[in-house]
């Protein structure tokens, strides 16, 4: 099995679509309109084409990642930070491994833009293996009630979180 990641681009959209669509389609706790998020968050500031990525099989998009551009408002400032949301993979090809390969590349590149720090809603107990921790461990909140155990931040740099504090700000297009 071999994956291949890449950048998203425009001809993809349909596609992503549909795998999106597809991927939370049985998930409990999801609204089944994670594919509309995307839409709508390609067209926000805080888009970044280098951080929309998507796993390909014999030439077959079978996954999906997206990370997008939020603030975490301070007692002092604010300080950029990002977002994953969603990582989607088709039913067919989860438990292989596609997801985890999608997060890692997704959190290099992001390493490698410059970026510090990211922000999730999800499974306590899957994203605990990439390094993600409790919000509440670095004094951030989310601006919605969620389970405190699946609220999590990732530091992409040693430290990128110390004396941050604070409140998560999402782009509109998260609440659209």
């Amino acid at each position: 099995m071999s994956i291949h990641i890449r950048q998203e681009r425009p001809s993809d959209y349909p596609q992503v679509f549909h795998l999106i669509e597809a991927a939370f389609r049985q998930e409990k706790y999801s609204d089944k309109k994670e594919q509309f998020l995307v839409e709508r968050l390609r067209s926000t500031d805080g888009f970044i084409p280098d951080l929309s990525l998507l796993a390909e099989m014999d030439r077959q998009v079978v996954g999906y990642v997206l990370l997008t551009e939020v603030k975490i408002a301070t007692a002092r400032d604010e300080v950029t930070a990002l977002a994953l949301a969603p990582v989607a993979v088709l039913p067919a090809f989860q438990g292989k491994g596609i997801g985890a390969a999608l997060i890692e590349k997704a959190h290099t590149v992001a390493r490698d833009l410059g970026y510090q720090s990211v922000i999730l809603l999800g499974h306590e107990r899957y994203y605990p293996r990439f390094g993600y921790r409790p919000l509440y461990e670095f004094g951030i909140s989310l601006p919605f009630e969620a389970p405190p155990e699946n609220c999590m931040a990732l530091e992409l740099v040693p430290d990128a979180l110390k004396n941050k504090a604070g409140k998560v700000i999402y782009p509109a297009a998260f609440f659209e």
